[in-house]
């Protein structure tokens, strides 16, 4: 730099800091796709069974069981509260009910958009496509202002170095390149920390499996059990003739009244690429449909309506079972996502965090719920009003007393029976 630069307070260009250049990470969509290539099985979980259907997260949820997972996972994350909590330094878990981002996660998210149906199309996306995204900017004071979901297909993910950005159309249809500190970015079963996974895509060959029987079942209750193609003779005297003995051909096997044998010509041929008898036999043997996608899942086949598993004597246990095997192991990935672009990192280092409660899903009958508060008030383990409040009924005079054990008497009652000995 010259004297003269110095002097004037100017900087030479070339002292100017250079910032890495912003290249594309592994993504999860482009920002202007075509919705035909998602469909089409590029990107996808491919088989290498060229015969199988294409397996994408799109196609996939055709199938009742894959969206009955992804709708009982999303729906009961979604319909619980998601409390911010704090750990204070001797362990004790409190509740912190003024946080502002209580209001976003459980209210409104962003203007005119509920917080649970925020929430469920986060969770949906995540559980069926392995990655889901929101925008979540903050003011000049570093408060939450919005939770704002994006489409899968429509955010690109970046990287400069280990940083990483977002590219995206917001709801308001700006365009933005957001950092990681302004994005809700979930994420499954992601290798390298980032790029998340499906499921489906994982398990491709299984999916393609229980779709290929979807697929065979509605043709055959359609009425065409034949999908093949045709082979026909190339002796026509014009292009009229061979067009004529084409719709023959067709009409044959799309006619019901054939029962799947069609009259071909003597140069004709017709190579069949349906499923079998025994193959549709072994695709019901193995019950690909619903036994291997509820692993997928983690799902326990009661959730499923798979009666044969389970009886309702033991609804409480499959219940606990649901919670501890399933809503766990997808909550928990979910909440660690969610409170690093919700929770600053002060708040995270003074012990804040995010929880779903899931006791509103264990919620026990009337009779089980007023034995416990009975025995709870008796032990002493709560007061008389602790256990009238937790049950939606007003404070009594004197119910902030724990009651003594059995063997043990109130001081109160010890002299009011001296008295009457008296």
């Amino acid at each position: 730099m010259s004297l003269f630069s110095r002097f004037l307070g100017r900087q030479d260009p070339s002292a100017f800091r250079v910032e890495p250049p912003v290249v594309s990470a592994a993504t999860s969509g482009t920002s202007d796709p075509n919705p035909e290539v998602f469909n089409l099985g590029f990107g996808g979980g491919g088989s290498r069974v060229k015969t199988l259907p294409p397996v994408t997260p799109v196609i996939a949820q055709r199938h009742a069981t894959v969206f009955s997972c992804c709708n009982i996972i999303a729906g009961d994350m979604s319909k619980v509260p998601l409390k911010v909590m704090q750990r204070t330094k001797t362990g004790q878990e409190v509740q912190v009910r003024e946080h502002p981002a209580g209001y976003l996660l459980n209210v409104e998210a962003a203007p005119m958009v509920p917080a649970k149906l925020a929430r469920f199309a986060l969770v949906y996306a995540y559980a069926l496509r392995g990655r889901s995204y929101a925008y979540s900017p903050r003011d000049g004071g570093g408060e939450l202002t919005l939770i704002d979901v994006l489409h899968p297909d429509h955010c690109s993910l970046l990287r400069a170095g280990r940083a990483r950005f977002y590219e995206f159309e917001d709801g308001a249809g700006i365009y933005r390149r957001s950092p990681s500190r302004s994005m809700l970015h979930l994420r499954y079963m992601a290798e390298d920390g980032w790029t998340g996974r499906s499921p489906i895509e994982v398990a491709a060959e299984s999916m393609g499996l229980a779709l290929a029987g979807q697929e065979a079942a509605a043709r055959s209750a359609s009425g065409s059990m034949l999908r093949a193609y045709i082979k026909m003779e190339d002796s026509y005297e014009d292009e009229e003739d061979y067009v004529r003995n084409a719709k023959r051909l067709r009409g044959a096997i799309d006619d019901p009244e054939t029962n799947g044998i069609p009259i071909v010509g003597g140069g004709d041929d017709i190579k069949r690429l349906d499923l079998s008898a025994a193959d549709q036999q072994l695709l019901e043997s193995r019950k690909f449909d619903r036994e291997q996608i509820a692993g997928i899942y983690r799902m326990p086949p009661s959730k499923l309506q798979m009666l044969e598993y389970g009886v309702k004597a033991n609804g409480q246990q499959q219940a606990i079972d649901y919670k501890t095997d399933c809503l766990l192991h997808w909550s928990v990935l979910a909440e660690d996502s969610l409170q690093l672009g919700i929770l600053t990192e002060a708040e995270r280092r003074q012990g804040l965090f995010l929880r779903h409660d899931f006791d509103a899903l264990m919620q026990a009958t009337t009779k089980e719920r007023y034995s416990a508060q009975k025995d709870a008030v008796g032990g002493p383990f709560k007061t008389p009003n602790e256990a009238r409040v937790s049950e939606g009924l007003p404070p009594i005079d004197g119910g902030d007393v724990l009651n003594p054990a059995p063997n043990m008497t109130r001081k109160g009652a010890s002299e009011k029976g001296d008295e009457d000995d008296e």
